[in-house]
């Protein structure tokens, strides 16, 4: 890993697993799916997307539990104390480093996805995608704010 290239660093809740990125994220915002706010037992999901090979665990790699209901997304927790580290998405070659994983990332998000499913209307001027960017299979519609 450069010098010059940008880091940061997370963990679990209990601090077991360790993590880094590297560089600049592929994307950040918040997502408004059923699954994810299940998931994450909130009304949003603050989310981070790297490329796979951004993402490393530095420590506790046994530590890790993963899950999936589809082959698009894989969700990872620590088996010490539950916490909730990242979702695999192979199929797109993003890992969604739950922003609070990264508490020393600047979390700047640049849009809302999955925003028809939303049971928390945020008014922050962003974008508000029915469903995802077509580019990630999504009809990258648009709704009102």
């Amino acid at each position: 890993m450069s010098t010059d290239e940008k880091t940061y660093q997370g963990q679990c809740y209990c601090g077991a697993v360790k993590i880094v990125v590297t560089g600049d994220p592929a994307g950040a915002g918040y997502d408004h799916c059923v699954p994810c706010r299940s998931w994450s037992a909130s009304p949003v999901n603050a989310f981070t997307l790297w490329p796979t090979e951004a993402v490393q665990v530095i420590e506790g790699e046994d530590q890790i539990g993963e899950f999936n209901m589809n082959e698009r997304t894989y969700r990872q927790w620590c088996k010490a104390c539950g916490g909730h580290l990242m979702a695999r998405h192979p199929q797109w070659g993003l890992v969604d480093v739950y922003a609070a994983t990264i508490p020393s990332f600047p979390f700047t998000p640049e849009l809302h996805v999955n925003y028809e499913s939303t049971v928390l209307p945020m008014k922050d001027g962003l974008p508000k995608l029915k469903d995802f960017p077509t580019e990630l299979g999504g009809s990258g519609e648009t709704l009102p704010q």
